[in-house]
């Protein structure tokens, strides 16, 4: 712990910016600096703040190049080995805990409970006289709001995680680092939505609309957090702390709760004239910061161009390309009929060998790359052959297990090849409206035990609700009269179609509790090509290991090693 800050030093790297909506957010650089010289300026105490939102997660990839989805029934990746296989192969433990979270959050905890203390209430007397003055210091004035908003995003990350975790607002001595016990998840979850609400009010409502309060010579800093971006963290949080996992008794006051809490960022979306986009893959287009600023309420934003995520997941059998992580047959069977709203196999005649690709839901396409696609990504002029002993198939090493490869958060313009090598922005989705809708429609139907119920403070039922996702891309809505377990099948369903690669399936099934249905195998799609240029399909089933001690993950073994009032989660 950083405990005397004569001697402290801030290594604020100037390599990437963040947005939510627009512009980026300034960062810059310093290294070596104490703290009476850091400050001295309001760009130094600035560059603190920036350093702590670097420090914000994504997943483009944190396990050598798979996702988080590739722990769940989302995706296979297509080459054995990865880390990403410690979650279902049974090489999970506390000694090998997978524990980047840990670190990354306390980390960025210390830095924030460090800031508060120390870089809170200055006034840069020295530049009263500056023009800019009065718009600096309302800047300056909001990064406590801020800060306070970033360290209970960074505590929802690990009670989400761990469950009941050490907590700390202050700057910790290192006695007290080594004697810290576990404070129960409820009371985490009450605090991170205690400091939403102390916060909402303070915090700057919306940096796209300063005006005379924003220094001259800069743009908009929107991948800052507003009221909106506070408010979404309070609702989310809201409904982690009301599902099972947290929730054992169902207690419907927790569901009440999560159900206004979104009813208020809602109505704030609303009040802000937000919307969902109508093109469902400009969330993560290269421009999604400014074109997706109707639905995006809060992203991360690296300021350079990268492919490194498209060099991961592009087909295998293209230049530079490893295929990566690859949609399962269950994702695909996920996508609906547009004519129907059916599954395939909620449909008659189904045969369970038979991918049927035609006619399914928009966002199919728009996610998933399959055998016989063309112009994907754009550059290539050959339609994959996903099949095996075809181009992008396996037995190539990385060939596809699945037989699909993954769309979403690529761009499709970025060139691996090395005689045309591009880059493109990339934009991590923290929050933004769609998961929303689906959340609040999950608190509505959890409170009042039905999916069609309109209640007066409410003003919409869960079914309004789930439908807001699914009139974007021309889904039929869900039908009236479903029993509540038909409603709650279909819910799921399309908040996996929805949400698919954005980070929430391996943390949804488990605040559901409903490993043990989905995460015991997955399915693949195995294709072979007839000597009449047709084509057989044959599915697959892989198991994969599920112990329901891992609802929760293990505390690091070394953590425990120094300090032995960590209580062990149970199972490890």
């Amino acid at each position: 712990e950083r405990m005397k800050l004569n001697k402290l030093i801030y290594s604020v790297l100037g390599i990437f910016a963040l947005s939510s909506c627009a512009d980026n957010m300034e960062y810059k650089e310093y290294s070596n600096y104490d703290a009476n010289y850091v400050k001295r300026t309001f760009g130094d105490v600035g560059g603190l703040v920036s350093n702590i939102y670097q420090e914000l997660d994504t997943d483009f990839g944190n396990y050598s190049g798979a996702v988080l989805g590739s722990a769940t029934d989302e995706a296979e990746y297509a080459y054995t080995g990865n880390s990403i296989e410690y979650f279902y192969n049974g090489s999970w433990s506390p000694t090998n805990a997978q524990s980047s979270m840990w670190t990354a959050c306390y980390k960025a905890i210390a830095d924030c409970n460090l800031y508060l203390e120390e870089f809170t209430g200055l006034t840069f007397s020295d530049y009263e006289q500056i023009s800019d003055y009065k718009a600096e210091m309302y800047r300056y004035n909001n990064y406590q709001y801020e800060v306070r908003f970033l360290r209970a995003y960074f505590y929802f990350n690990l009670v989400r995680q761990y469950g009941d975790v050490p907590f700390t607002d202050h700057v910790l001595s290192t006695s007290e680092v080594n004697s810290l016990t576990r404070t129960p998840a409820q009371d985490i979850f009450d605090y991170i939505i205690s400091e939403c609400d102390a916060i909402k009010n303070d915090i700057i409502p919306d940096y796209t609309k300063l005006g005379d309060l924003m220094p001259s010579g800069e743009s908009t800093e929107t991948g800052r957090a507003n009221k909106r971006a506070v408010l979404a963290l309070k609702a989310r949080t809201a409904l982690y702390a009301a599902s099972p996992l947290f929730n054992p008794d169902n207690n419907k006051e927790l569901w009440y709760r999560a159900a206004t809490a979104s009813k208020e960022l809602i109505d704030a979306c609303d009040e802000a004239k937000m919307k969902l986009i109508s093109e469902y893959e400009t969330l993560w287009s290269a421009t999604s910061y400014n074109d997706a600023i109707d639905e995006l309420i809060f992203g991360k934003r690296a300021s350079t161009g990268t492919n490194s995520f498209e060099k991961y997941n592009f087909p295998i059998g293209l230049e530079n390309c490893k295929g990566g992580n690859c949609p399962t047959q269950t994702l695909v069977d996920a996508y609906e009929f547009q004519a129907t709203g059916l599954r395939p196999d909620e449909t008659t005649g189904y045969d369970k060998n038979q991918p049927y690709y035609e006619g399914r839901d928009p966002r199919f396409e728009k996610t998933i790359a399959k055998n016989g696609d063309t112009k994907w990504p754009n550059w290539n002029e050959t339609a994959l052959e996903t099949y095996t002993s075809g181009a992008n198939g396996e037995p190539l090493s990385g060939g596809t297990p699945t037989s699909y490869y993954l769309k979403k958060y690529c761009q499709a313009a970025v060139n691996t090849t090395s005689a045309s090598a591009s880059t493109s922005y990339h934009t991590w989705i923290t929050f933004r409206l769609g998961e929303f809708y689906l959340n609040y429609a999950e608190a509505l139907f959890k409170y009042f035990d039905n999916p069609y119920t309109k209640d007066p403070e409410f003003g919409v039922s869960a079914n309004d609700m789930v439908n807001k996702t699914r009139i974007r891309v021309k889904m039929p809505e869900f039908p009236t009269g479903m029993t509540n377990a038909n409603w709650w099948k279909k819910y799921k369903n399309e908040r996996m179609v929805e949400l698919a690669f954005e980070g929430h399936r391996f943390w949804d099934v488990r605040r559901w509790k409903e490993a043990d249905t989905y995460f015991k195998s997955i399915d693949e799609m195995k294709i072979t090509k007839n000597s009449d240029g047709s084509f057989k399909y044959t599915r697959n089933t892989v198991s994969r290991q599920w112990d329901d001690k891992m609802y929760l993950f293990p505390i690091p073994q070394s953590e425990r090693g120094k300090n032995p009032n960590l209580v062990q989660n149970p199972g490890w």
